[in-house]
């Protein structure tokens, strides 16, 4: 990872201990992002994109183990903090919009008061400094009569209210870091825009990084700078957005782009994803999970590990035969 690098993740590895088996979730997750960069994390569902966003922010469940990897940030390695120090750095330092906002937030408490709470915990100070605060937080996520919001309780609000509730929650304290998975998930077409203006405004305003998960493609091409393209708990590539959607090079990365309707230039141009994703209780997963379904495959795709190798100098792919 390059030193100028915000957050770095490393090699990190993480499985799920299940009752049919141990899931093997991420496997070599390497990535970085730099200061003032909104970088696009897409695949398939499945392919590990919220599991890392949850392992960089230590919001794995029990079940979870990371076995190995680092995830640098202000030269610290988040994995090796303790609880405490991990309390202080989530919602000052790296702040996350969850994909649901109805469950994100709590739905007994007034939403202004949810807002306050992540304030008074990194930024405390009198009760009318800290509803002040709250209340701008509000206003800069451009939600109608932010004053009678205030006192609103999420069942009281639409979807894309609730999600901008969560955006100004996220934005309080000023982080360095936005990880935002699936933001707009389940809301209309226009208020998806809505929303990820207000992500990418806030970004640019505060000089502030971002991680942008998604499995929308389209979305992730207007709104990042560069893509980190995940199949089956690996990284499998990882470009600039233009160079990324103009000529991808692992396999996967094309037959991605081929199946999404804004991608190409006809519906006849369309191709499916042959195959499925492979089962991640295996303990004969093969060094490339992509392999299986990959019409490019030769025999020394079985010997790995098949580490991601810089293609270009901005642009890393993980594949034997790439495009």
């Amino acid at each position: 990872m390059s030193a100028a690098s915000l957050l770095s993740v490393e090699d990190l590895t993480v499985t799920f201990r299940t009752r049919t088996g141990t899931v093997h979730a991420l496997e070599g997750v390497t990535f970085g992002i730099a200061p003032g960069e909104i970088l696009g994390i897409v695949g398939e569902s499945g392919s590990g994109k919220s599991v890392t966003a949850y392992a960089i922010l230590g919001l794995l469940d029990a079940a979870a183990r990371v076995e190995s990897g680092r995830v640098g940030f202000g030269g610290q390695d988040l994995l090796r903090l303790s609880k405490a120090a991990l309390d202080d750095i989530r919602g000052r330092d790296i702040s996350i919009v969850f994909q649901n906002p109805r469950t994100a937030l709590n739905p007994i408490r007034p939403v202004g008061q949810q807002i306050a709470d992540v304030i008074a915990r990194h930024d405390p100070g009198s009760a009318a400094t800290i509803r002040d605060k709250a209340l701008a937080a509000l206003r800069q996520v451009r939600i109608p009569d932010p004053e009678r919001r205030l006192a609103a309780f999420p069942y009281e609000l639409s979807g894309g209210m609730c999600q901008r509730v969560g955006i100004a929650m996220a934005l309080a304290c000023a982080p360095r870091l936005l990880l935002a998975d699936e933001p707009t998930t389940g809301l209309d077409v226009t208020t998806q825009a809505v929303v990820m203006d207000l992500v990418r405004d806030s970004v640019r305003q505060r000089g502030v990084s971002a991680v942008l998960i998604t499995h929308d493609l389209a979305l992730a091409s207007e709104y990042c700078d560069r893509i980190v393209v995940m199949h089956a708990g690996h990284v499998v590539e990882d470009a600039p957005v233009a160079g990324l959607f103009a000529r991808p090079r692992h396999p996967y990365t094309a037959k991605l782009l081929a199946s999404v309707p804004s991608a190409v230039d006809s519906v006849d141009a369309l191709s499916p994803i042959d195959g499925t994703l492979p089962d991640l209780r295996r303990a004969d997963l093969p060094p490339c999970r992509f392999s299986e379904r990959c019409q490019r495959r030769i025999a020394d795709c079985a010997r790995g590990p098949i580490r991601a190798v810089a293609d270009g100098g901005d642009r890393r792919v993980a594949c034997k035969v790439p495009l």
